[in-house]
């Protein structure tokens, strides 16, 4: 796809557009008040940030699908590809996905926020019912017929009546039809699917299960060298003075300084690292906040409050009270661990910089650079191979950054791969919080005030799903010691777990059972669809505790997932052991039954580590714990027994799944940790040491 500039806008341009392509028939996913600038079908003047997805029909009949998304670890090139098979009535071997390489596909701002499935997933949808219709229609032209009478499958448009039959290839063969589409598209009925919603395999799991699949960790170039980058001892550490003269003397060694950068190139990445340790460099320090302080500063700077919503009045909710619960809730700054840690090769070519990386935004990266080397965007390529997991965490392009910067410099492509250290400490993190609440509660369980206030971890998920008359949930940003970003679920899994540990100790408070307490205060059948399930699955009120143990249930809701998580604990000689989960999630209608399964187990398994030990240690500025042995992951004999229970809305959209099953997690060990001792405790992550308390026994 060419993009060229036109007053400040991008367009795509047809004539560009086929001759990267050939011919064929292509179809592009444009907003309804576009559509009238396409008319012609020979020139569609559409800008940038308004392109959905484009899915071409070659002479081949080969299908090619063009978006912006990534492949991440979360299976999304089969889920797509699926939605566009199913459409186009085709066999799965017939898509090929070109995904997030800014010079090819659309700008759809990043795989973020669970939004693929949803919203990608429904522009492919929508725009490969489009090419159907179109094939169809071109088809009943050539037989001069009416297309409602004809039938496309297989790769072909048939005529049942007289026989007639053509394949896609043929239909669309030595045409250059640009076809543009809109939310009114019909798609194929939900109940007449027969590909999505089946648990096709992994489309191109062999590439993967051999090693044939290169990351960029992997991938090497002609003329390659490696680079490696000086980091400060500290935050905020300004360099006074550098000796790179022991490192200029290693054979192929250059260095490059621009200020306060320094980084190094070598023949191999051995040599660039031993050439980073010999520089001597003399840094200014400033005093930096500890992690012994962190909730009190976090609270201290936080400003008035934005609001997610007031209802009622919080006075009159309090006094009607039978009994009210005042608690303060702290999360810790947690890593997001990827597999693979953050890792570019950048190279020059007559003043294009083109960088592989894996990055979650592919055209954000691409901006940053052109904005840092002051050149127009079109002269900027990011490609994002199928990347090593993110979780959140590489919205940015830091290492792409440092490798065009060395690589501009010595006029060689640079490969810079982050250490597992320097992805602990210079990445971002997950934002620390603390949630303060006031509730009130009559004896029934009616709850009649509920005063929530998030400071730092931020809004998401922040308003209460249970009906209270009198109700404020606000979130106050704070100063943040460390550098803080998205991870999965982000805020929810602060909010939900304030919210849901609270619930838990109104239910203790009154008595009542924590399942039957909160179907009381909910009315979203949705809510209580997941919670039943799970309590269904789990035994929930059936099944009897062994001496020790203890069970908690937590529900929530982020990204269009509804999610209920029970849990299983046992609590000998005050150690925890979690001995099983249960969770019920609801998405809509599920396009890959097994790859939802594999969504929500990761996602259970992950949420294990933030609630039970992970935190991120800090003092002076520098992270004291940047390394796998000394940041504890779940680990095999951490994992409980799992099931999980996935409810399929086949009557609703797709909703994302990459981030909703983890919020459950945390609440629901933590109150059946309540339930095994009488401790409500109110802290993320919950037992650090593995102990819940000195003075329980077990």
């Amino acid at each position: 796809m060419s993009i060229h500039s036109d007053p400040g806008q991008n367009y795509l341009n047809r004539r560009k557009f086929f001759k990267l392509l050939g011919g064929g028939l292509a179809v592009v996913f444009v907003s309804n008040d576009l559509l009238s600038l396409a008319s012609n079908r020979t020139f569609i003047p559409i800008p940038e940030n308004q392109i959905g997805a484009w899915v071409h029909v070659g002479e081949d009949g080969i299908i090619t699908v063009f978006t912006g998304k990534t492949e991440v670890g979360q299976n999304i090139r089969t889920s797509l590809a699926q939605v566009v098979a199913e459409e186009l009535q085709v066999s799965l071997d017939s898509v090929r996905l070109v995904m997030a390489d800014t010079d090819l596909v659309p700008n759809d701002f990043g795989t973020v926020g669970s939004r693929s499935t949803p919203q990608m997933g429904a522009q492919l949808r929508k725009a490969s019912a489009a090419a159907r219709h179109e094939l169809i229609r071109v088809a009943a032209a050539v037989w001069k017929t009416d297309p409602d009478t004809l039938v496309a499958d297989g790769g072909f448009v048939s005529d049942p009546t007289n026989k007639n039959k053509m394949s896609y290839g043929q239909l669309s063969g030595g045409k250059r039809l640009l076809v543009p589409i809109s939310d009114a598209t019909k798609v194929i009925p939900i109940a007449e699917r027969k590909i999505s919603g089946t648990s096709v395999p992994k489309v191109n799991i062999k590439s993967f299960l051999t090693g044939k699949h290169k990351y960029v960790s992997d991938m090497k170039v002609t003329g390659m060298v490696y680079g490696k980058i000086l980091r400060p001892p500290a935050y905020k550490s300004e360099l006074i003075d550098a000796d790179t003269s022991a490192a200029k003397a290693i054979p192929g060694v250059i260095i490059v300084q621009e200020g306060g950068f320094i980084g190094v190139t070598a023949n191999d990445p051995w040599t660039a690292a031993k050439a980073i340790k010999v520089i001597h460099a003399n840094w200014k320090t400033s005093p930096q906040k500890a992690r012994s302080e962190l909730f009190e500063h976090l609270k201290n700077t936080g400003d008035p409050g934005r609001s997610s919503g007031i209802q009622g009045d919080l006075s009159k909710g309090l006094r009607e009270a039978d009994h009210k619960h005042k608690a303060s809730y702290q999360v810790d700054y947690i890593a997001h661990v990827p597999l693979e840690p953050r890792a570019a090769i950048a190279f020059w070519e007559q003043g294009k910089l083109t960088v592989y990386t894996g990055t979650q935004r592919p055209f954000g990266v691409r901006d940053t650079l052109a904005g840092l080397f002051n050149i127009p965007k079109e002269m900027v390529r990011v490609i994002v191979p199928d990347t090593g997991s993110a979780y959140g965490g590489k919205h940015s392009g830091e290492a792409a950054e440092e490798a065009a910067k060395l690589s501009k410099a010595v006029g060689k492509p640079v490969k810079l791969v982050w250490t597992r250290e320097e992805e602990f400490t210079w990445a971002y993190f997950r934002p620390a919080g603390v949630i303060e609440i006031n509730s009130g509660v009559r004896k029934d369980g009616t709850i009649t005030a509920w005063d929530f206030h998030n400071y730092n971890s931020g809004p998401a998920a922040i308003a209460t799903p249970y009906t209270v008359a009198n109700q404020q949930n606000l979130f106050h940003p704070a100063d943040t010691p460390l550098k803080q970003g998205s991870y999965r679920g982000l805020a929810s899994t602060a909010n939900v777990f304030a919210r849901e540990s609270h619930m838990g100790d109104l239910a203790r408070m009154l008595e009542m059972d924590q399942l039957d307490f909160r179907l009381k205060n909910l009315k979203e059948p949705r809510f209580k669809a997941v919670l039943e399930a799970a309590a269904k699955s789990f035994g929930w009120g059936a099944r009897k505790k062994s001496p020790g143990n203890g069970f908690g249930i937590a529900t929530g809701f982020d990204k269009g997932g509804y999610v209920a998580t029970c849990a299983e604990v046992s609590i000998i000689n005050n150690r925890v052991k979690v001995i099983r989960i249960t969770e019920a999630f609801e998405c809509g209608a599920i396009v890959n039954p097994a790859h939802l399964h594999n969504q929500i187990m990761g996602s259970i398994v992950q949420g294990l580590g933030g609630a039970l030990f992970e935190a991120v240690d800090f003092a002076g500025g520098k992270i004291l714990n940047p390394s796998i042995s000394s940041y504890r992951v779940p680990r095999f004999s951490d994992l409980p027994e799992i099931e999980i229970v996935m409810i399929d809305r086949k009557d609703l959209p797709s909703a994302g799944a990459g981030e909703a099953p983890i919020i459950g997690v945390a609440p629901a060990i933590r109150n059946a940790i309540l339930d095994a001792t009488g401790i409500g405790l109110t802290a993320l992550p919950l037992i650090p040491d593995g102990k819940v308390a000195d003075n329980v026994s077990g």
